[in-house]
């Protein structure tokens, strides 16, 4: 016979995993439906594939540019995520360490910033781009996009570094460091969980954005998933397996930077670093 306390356990398991499926059944939906023909999703006769084919995913390889707008989308969100990243981190630390009239405007400015609408810059951006040749080429969304991401990424990276105790940066001083030195060699090595989090935000940002991308990317060549995956959608009908596959392979990227990046999230205590 059980013992109570595993019954509970077992009961709390069964919960959760209850819970998880319902929570992500339009994503197994989704998958589901990619391994069906429209028709058969049209007739809808059950949610499990009587016939598994994929023959959408042989279609979408094929017979559609999906590979070039997967790779604009990554290069891009990349880009964005670096771009944006790299800035956030100085910026971010400053407004963790250092006090100051002009630190607090440019705080306030960010919060500014994040609440203007990108729509009415778009124009003006757009006729800046055009005589540097920057319409139709990544760079042109991968500017836009780190500068909306700016500002998020920065509080967030702020929030972080105010969780790092100051006397690890006192004792490596103390030990000869510089402020750079104590910034490069123990702040940032611990800020790795923060920094991940960071990094998983902006690239997500960028990549499934669509406004941006659908009025600077206007070629086959240039643009990314967002905008590319409207071929699909047409005006009378609509190629729902092809669609649902384009989904599910389009899921794939943020699922590896997840997998890659979750450890430093899930690993981020800072125990034990002052000697002592």
């Amino acid at each position: 016979m059980a013992a109570p306390g595993s019954s509970r356990r077992w009961a709390l398991t069964g919960a959760v995993a209850v819970i998880a499926v319902f929570i992500n059944l339009p994503i197994i939906l989704m998958v589901l439906n990619s391994l069906q023909s429209t028709e058969a999703i049209i007739a809808r006769e059950t949610i499990i594939p009587r016939v598994a084919t994929l023959d959408n995913y042989r279609f979408l390889m094929a017979e559609t540019p999906f590979l070039t707008y997967l790779r604009n989308s990554v290069l891009t969100a990349l880009g964005a995520t670096i771009f944006s990243l790299f800035c956030a981190v100085f910026a971010g630390y400053a407004l963790s360490r250092f006090r100051g009239r002009l630190l607090d405007v440019y705080s306030t400015a960010l919060f500014a910033v994040q609440m203007f609408p990108i729509i009415l810059a778009l124009i003006p951006l757009f006729l800046l781009f055009r005589p540097l040749g920057l319409i139709d080429h990544p760079l042109s969304v991968i500017i836009v996009y780190g500068v909306i991401n700016l500002p998020f990424v920065t509080w967030m990276a702020r929030s972080y570094f105010d969780t790092i105790p100051r006397e690890l940066e006192e004792a490596a001083l103390i030990d000869g460091c510089s402020h750079f030195g104590a910034f490069f060699r123990i702040v940032l090595p611990l800020s790795g969980p923060g920094l991940a989090a960071v990094s998983i935000f902006a690239f997500l940002l960028a990549y499934n954005e669509y406004f941006v991308a659908n009025v600077f990317l206007r070629t086959k060549d240039a643009m990314t998933l967002p905008v590319g995956i409207q071929m699909f959608l047409q005006q009378f009908a609509t190629d729902w397996g092809s669609l649902t596959a384009a989904a599910t392979v389009t899921m794939a990227p943020t699922l590896v930077l997840f997998l890659f990046v979750q450890k430093y999230i899930t690993h981020g205590a800072v125990d034990g670093g002052v000697k002592g």
